[in-house]
């Protein structure tokens, strides 16, 4: 194992079968073949977030239970995997693990192996809704939170009953939202909860595919809070950020929507649409109204942190380049210039 130059080598030395989740933006399956093409630098990783690639990492012999590495890599400049970090890593776990994978490490292996700079301990949300993925893709069974979380979520409980459901729970129907009923039950869920327990909704749903009669339900909220002259800031972003795996011309009208009000351009709104919503942004003009809005916070560093930040991102780059290339709009361009005048000042 030593002599491994990557992971997925001595995932497939040791006959292990393995999945591969980014956790750095939202929680999503990366392939096998694209963790291969990232590990060979062959391609950029695709959902950087400051310079790093944030992974979940399962993998299991046939009838074990599956090992899991959270693993943060930093990226170069052009978004590649640095392989000196990645060998590093590699080292560490020869070192702790000897020569193979192929059986259940000791507890003095799993210390080595945890202390590294590698590593690190996922946000709970996160770390809920990548085992409530994971469980589900092996068709193995939910947590022990699933049955309540279902039950509650059909209003049979009460709605001001919340305090008993757990985080896993709510996970859990999220990613199994095609099966049981979930759909109907989610959707119900999300007019009737209470604020506390909707945020933990919402910061579920943000990491998955939401189909369009939860979006709807989702927009309608947004719509009744644009509505109102008492609009909960924290509240409406979590909303936008649950819509991020809504169909795309819904996602992008709700941005335009959102950005169009000035009292909305705040630095949490711009930061979760960026976190979470960047698919939008491939949008030309939308990605111009945002960085303007950017620009108008005044700040020189916050603008410059995300457009390195949005730059990193394959699936934008050449519109972010466009624009700072001379693509840009008038009034970008003048909120730009206002801003460099405002740092000389």
């Amino acid at each position: 194992m030593e002599n491994s130059l990557s992971l997925h080598a001595i995932l497939d030395q040791a006959n292990c079968d393995y999945l591969v989740f980014d956790l750095s933006r939202r929680v999503t399956e990366i392939s096998q073949k694209d963790f291969v093409a990232i590990e060979e630098n062959r391609a950029p990783y695709p959902y950087p977030i400051q310079q790093h690639a944030q992974l979940g990492i399962a993998f299991w012999q046939a009838g074990q239970a599956p090992w899991i590495w959270f693993l943060k890599m930093p990226l170069d400049e052009r978004g590649l995997l640095n392989q000196a970090a990645l060998g590093d890593f590699i080292q560490y776990v020869a070192q702790a693990m000897g020569a193979t994978l192929d059986k259940t490490p000791t507890e003095e292996e799993q210390e080595k192996l945890a202390n590294n700079p590698y590593t690190f301990n996922p946000q709970d949300d996160k770390k809920a809704i990548f085992h409530a993925f994971l469980t589900s893709r092996l068709n193995q069974p939910a947590s022990q939170y699933y049955d309540h979380a279902q039950h509650y979520t059909s209003g049979e409980l009460g709605w001001e009953q919340w305090q008993g459901v757990g985080l896993q729970g709510i996970a859990d129907l999220c990613a199994r939202m095609d099966k049981h009923n979930n759909l109907t039950r989610l959707r119900k869920a999300v007019a009737n909860m209470p604020e506390t327990p909707k945020y933990a909704l919402l910061g579920c749903l943000e990491h998955c595919a939401v189909p369009a009669s939860l979006a709807e339900r989702l927009e309608d909220a947004i719509q009744a809070q644009l509505a109102s002259n008492e609009a909960d800031l924290f509240l409406l972003t979590a909303h936008v950020r649950a819509l991020a795996g809504a169909e795309s011309s819904r996602l992008q009208r709700i941005i335009e929507t959102v950005l169009a009000q000035p009292s909305l351009r705040h630095r949490e709104m711009l930061i979760a649409i960026a976190g979470r919503c960047w698919q939008a942004l491939s949008q030309s003009d939308l990605l111009d109204t945002f960085l303007i809005a950017v620009a108008e916070q005044n700040d020189q560093a916050f603008f410059q942190q995300m457009v390195a930040d949005l730059v990193m991102i394959p699936a934008l780059r050449p519109q972010v380049l466009s624009l700072l290339h001379g693509a840009a709009s008038p009034t970008l361009l003048e909120a730009v210039k206002q801003l460099q005048q405002s740092v000389k000042a």
